[in-house]
């Protein structure tokens, strides 16, 4: 991927725990920078590590072929390192909820997106329309792809499915995509032991390809879950 650099912020984006502002790249690109300085401390995931949960988060997507999520990379800004992803205008009138509520099969790339990267954060708001054409996007992945159990999602209306063929096969080439580099990446910008947590967690899913049940030794939705 190219160097991106946010020559100039225009606004800072609302109801974000996160410094979330809205840039622009030098030609112009809207992106959505979410500086390394403006992450707030967690106690459960790195310090700095957020931007590059995002930017590794778009490159599962990718490997999966699911193109769910707005291109995204690790770059600078006004306020340094961060990550930066394309802007999507969101069209207002999209809900998701009829779609979370039926186990929409619309939906099954965005579950098996989460249990791959081990989402602790899959709200209702962060799946949008785009207002151009209607396509479904996935944003806000900042907390993604630890080493240990945190999937906390709207979308436990999958719990016990089978997955459908096609989505083990995505599964299927994306283990690949592990073997042939991601994994070194993953161990790169986070750490070994999440690069091979997802490398197990891609394994176990091919081995049974069912949507895993509900925690019951901790919370199974996010607060909250818009």
């Amino acid at each position: 991927m190219t160097e991106w650099r946010v020559a100039e912020v225009v606004g800072r984006l609302p109801q974000a725990s996160n410094a979330t502002l809205l840039g622009r790249l030098e030609d112009g690109t809207l992106v959505v920078y979410k500086p390394i300085k403006g992450e707030q401390p967690l106690w459960d995931f790195g310090p700095g590590t957020l931007a590059a949960r995002e930017a590794l988060t778009f490159e599962v997507s990718e490997a999966l072929g699911f193109g769910l999520v707005p291109e995204t990379v690790i770059g600078d800004g006004p306020f340094g390192a961060g990550s930066i992803q394309r802007f999507i205008e969101e069209d207002p009138e999209f809900n998701p909820a009829p779609l979370i509520n039926e186990a929409d099969p619309s939906l099954w790339p965005v579950a098996v997106l989460d249990i791959l990267i081990n989402n602790a954060d899959r709200k209702a708001g962060h799946l949008i329309g785009d207002a151009r054409d209607g396509r479904l996007w996935c944003i806000d992945h900042g907390i993604s792809l630890h080493d240990e159990p945190k999937l906390r999602t709207v979308l436990w209306n999958f719990a016990g499915a089978a997955l459908p063929n096609e989505m083990v096969r995505a599964a299927e080439r994306f283990l690949e995509a592990l073997r042939n580099g991601l994994t070194e990446r993953v161990a790169d910008l986070l750490s070994e032991q999440e690069a091979a947590a997802l490398v197990s967690r891609t394994r176990a899913l091919l081995s049974t390809p069912r949507h895993p049940e509900p925690p019951d030794d901790r919370p199974a939705l996010p607060w909250p879950v818009w």
